[in-house]
């Protein structure tokens, strides 16, 4: 029997499983490399729209937002009031989380049985896939996701390898923290209790203590729950409304091929030989569950319609699977085993050229340069309003800055006693978060809008007699008002399109006090 030692190495790469400690430092050495990869982009550009929103939200702790759960509200407080107040300190916390996935990843082929190469390949190609990199680059729920679902994971296969049935208890308080961080956790719980009745591991379900985690987990979600009852469910409303006006339409092929683009072209044979692994392997099939847990995750999202990048938490699992069979299929004869090395390097070199994309580490002048080049972000579309320069993600951390100094120039402009009274009325969430983020170093108060949660927390008491608007729908908002007057115009050459020649007006004489207006500004989308 040949040898699973790999070349000039006196390691056993394909001996199941491995030592723990070689594992550890295996994973720990991957993980801090991914941490250096995000270190080195973390302060480029600007901060991301919807980060200025989040830390908006911290400043109005609650039980819910009408588009999202309060878990990263309180990250986003908690980042600010522990670490500080600069973008390192706020994606601090992302970027730990994404190394914590990496790290995860080669914990759970090592937990499907593999050995050191199949653990160290899972990590390596969960660490270089661009959607995990760009996942961890700023502030999000999609950040803390698949490290909740991966965790998820790994207590399930620890159950079915005969744990003990109470893990399920772990389970339930991981899988509520996961929807108090963002709802698409019920698809994730809904399709692993699928797959558990699809599959031989039915017995399962069972158990009291699968639905004492289940009652723990809703226990953890009911102050949501409660929240979004009271307000009326505005998260299925902002849904519906992104649905139907902003998210760019994808049929099911469009849908499955951004999955291979979000991972790297080259990882799909990984995750496929997963999902091979779970249905066909003897080895693979009692954790069969995964694979139907897979194909119930996809088919939900495709038939809500519901963006392309909402499925990305389950693939570690699929790339933590499908690095087994590779492993035992490359070092199974030495004939194959340079070709085990060969791979790993394509997924490193590959991971290497598009990592401009999941990370800013580029000039932007380079950047654009470079995607013309290897046009890969414009392959992806997730909204209508795209623009043409820069992926949206990048697009949306440009302009902010400049926005917050040109309102507060016309800020400055207005008589000391007219200042005192005048609102700033941002016409979107991002803009409203520009505004409270740098306001306060510009001597500007909060901003209002009509924008998601910024429309719950109303006017803040203005009466609209002096009122600076600009921003999106600005120019039909400035009819509200009997005296508009436009008194500037900010351009930014790489922002979004609804971002590019916003007008600034000074608006006097309401057509009624701002309190009775307010529903005229109200946008959920």
């Amino acid at each position: 029997m040949t040898s699973p030692r790999g070349p000039r190495s006196g390691i056993d790469w394909a001996t199941p499983r491995g030592p723990v400690r070689a594992s550890v430092v295996l994973f720990s050495s991957l993980s801090l490399l991914r941490l250096l990869i995000q270190f080195a982009g973390i302060n480029h550009y600007g901060w991301f729209r919807d980060e200025l929103y989040y830390m908006a939200c911290g400043e109005h702790l609650a039980w819910g937002y009408v588009d999202q759960p309060p878990l990263i509200a309180l990250i986003s407080w908690f980042a600010r009031h522990v670490f500080g107040n600069s973008m390192f300190d706020v994606r601090l916390l992302p970027a730990l989380a994404g190394a914590a996935v990496v790290f995860l990843a080669g914990w759970i082929a090592r937990e499907f049985g593999g050995g050191l190469w199949a653990q160290m390949f899972a990590a390596l190609a969960t660490l270089f896939a661009p959607a995990y990199l760009a996942f961890d680059s700023f502030l999000s729920m999609n950040a803390f996701e698949p490290l909740i679902w991966a965790l998820c994971a790994l207590i399930v296969i620890h159950i079915a390898k005969g744990g003990s049935p109470a893990l399920w208890l772990l389970f339930g308080a991981v899988a509520g923290i996961g929807l108090e961080n963002k709802h698409t956790m019920l698809v994730f719980g809904f399709a692993v209790a699928a797959g558990l009745l699809l599959s031989d591991h039915r017995r399962l379900l069972y158990s009291k203590w699968i639905w004492l985690g289940g009652a723990l987990a809703l226990a953890l979600f009911l102050p949501n729950l409660i929240w979004e009852a009271r307000h009326g469910w505005p998260q299925i409303q902002v849904v519906r409304a992104g649905q139907e006006y902003k998210n760019y339409p994808v049929g099911p092929l469009r849908f499955f091929f951004e999955q291979i683009l979000f991972l790297q072209p080259v990882q799909l044979p990984v995750w496929v030989a997963g999902l091979v692994w779970f249905f066909a392997a003897p080895e693979g099939k009692r954790f069969r569950f995964f694979g139907w847990a897979y194909f119930i995750v996809m088919a939900i999202f495709i038939v809500l319609h519901g963006k392309t990048y909402y499925p990305l938490p389950i693939y570690p699992i699929l790339i933590g699977a499908g690095s087994v069979p590779l492993e035992r299929f490359l070092f199974a004869a030495q004939r194959r085993r340079w070709v085990a090395w060969a791979y790993g390097a394509i997924i490193v070199m590959a991971g290497v050229v598009s990592l401009p994309f999941g990370v800013p580490l580029l000039p932007v002048d380079t950047f654009v340069r470079y995607s013309q080049i290897l046009p890969y972000s414009r392959t992806v579309k997730m909204e209508r309003d795209a623009t043409v320069a820069l992926p949206q993600l990048y697009a949306d951390m440009f302009g902010w800055d400049n926005l917050a100094a040109t309102v507060g120039r016309v800020y400055h402009t207005l008589p000391e006693a007219e200042q005192r009274s005048c609102a700033i009325l941002a016409g979107n969430y991002g803009e409203a978060g520009a505004i409270d983020y740098y306001g306060p170093a510009l001597g500007l108060p909060k901003a209002i809008s009509g924008h998601n949660n910024y429309y719950l927390w109303g006017p803040r008491g203005y009466s609209g007699e002096c009122v600076i608007l600009f921003g999106e729908n600005a120019d039909r908002y400035a009819n509200l008002f009997g005296e508009a007057q436009r008194v500037a115009t900010i351009t930014e050459q790489y922002a979004m399109p609804s971002e590019q020649g916003v007008h600034v007006y000074v608006c006097r004489q309401p057509r009624a006090s701002l309190a009775i207006l307010w529903p005229n500004f109200k946008m959920m989308i």
